[in-house]
């Protein structure tokens, strides 16, 4: 366990208790996802000829499928597009193990204040930097409730290092995308398609990948059965664009794209009576030489 569990929680203002116990409960979920999915961590250590074995491998894991349909043709043609943004867009050089992936967004959540009704954050500034490689801490630092500043230490369930290594051919990422997420299935969670998709999402929002990467994660989202489009979708910023999503029970995950340059925008995530539970807009993504330096 890091940092976060020997801070204190006395005396803390009701925000900054708040995003502590998020990131706590976070970081639990996502120790227990590392230790089900022990091939992740193999990712680093593997050349291109052993990533293609791991794939191979990975043939075996069984992942059955949902009964939705085909991702529409509309999702597969703004997925293309992403994909093709990403292969054009400018490579961000020599990046060194010591360096850091800093992301910069603005974002807002649902969450309950004293036992009262949920409500929505007010839209803020959300900066994290994580290692290149994992070998050293990141940080994480967020402005909620009147401009309070809140530090934590970071985390990443994938670093640089990882991502670079996965497959730049679709199918083989497709079935990177399947077993990884087949980890995640269970009783409380048996759609395993809807898995592929949350893992999509996650890698394509807080994360950073080499552009041939990237085009594949995105082809290979194309290949997930039930993905759909929804027009004029707004992020945090209020930028429209088209979003891609998967329904899932009660929640619908928003995956928003410039209609124009493909590129990704942010996520909007909504309950089944279409009230927002969560937006986010991606202002930055960048390579710096150490945590809270800024490009």
């Amino acid at each position: 366990m890091n940092q976060l569990s020997e801070l204190p929680e006395r005396d803390l203002p009701p925000a900054r208790h708040r995003l502590l116990k998020e990131h706590l409960m976070t970081e639990i979920r996502r120790e227990d996802q590392a230790a089900r999915t022990r091939a992740r961590w193999l990712l680093p250590a593997l050349g291109a000829g052993a990533v293609a074995a791991v794939a191979a491998v990975a043939f075996t894991v069984p992942f059955g499928s949902s009964s939705a349909p085909a991702a529409s043709k509309e999702a597969v043609a703004v997925l293309e597009g992403a994909a093709r943004g990403a292969e054009s867009g400018v490579p961000y050089g020599t990046i060194r193990d010591d360096q850091f992936v800093y992301i910069k967004s603005r974002v807002a959540r649902m969450h309950q204040v004293n036992g009262g009704p949920e409500k929505l954050d007010p839209v803020h500034t959300r900066e994290i930097w994580n290692s290149v490689n994992g070998s050293t801490s990141g940080l994480l630092e967020e402005d909620i409730d009147n401009n309070q500043h809140v530090v934590l230490e970071g985390w990443q369930d994938f670093t640089y290092r990882d991502l670079a290594e996965l497959p730049t051919d679709p199918d083989e990422m497709y079935d990177w995308l399947c077993a990884t997420s087949a980890k995640k299935v269970d009783d409380e969670h048996p759609d395993q398609d809807e898995e592929a998709f949350v893992l999509f999402g996650d890698l394509v929002q807080e994360s950073l990948m080499p552009p041939d990467v990237s085009a594949a994660l995105y082809r290979a989202a194309a290949r997930i059965r039930g993905v759909e489009v929804v027009r004029g979708v707004k992020d945090a910023m209020g930028r429209e664009g088209v979003a891609i999503t998967r329904q899932s029970g009660r929640v619908q995950v928003q995956m928003i794209f410039d209609e124009k340059t493909s590129a990704f925008l942010g996520e909007r995530e909504l309950d089944e009576d279409g009230t927002v539970r969560g937006i986010s807009a991606i202002l930055d993504r960048a390579i710096v030489d150490k945590a809270g330096q800024r490009p």
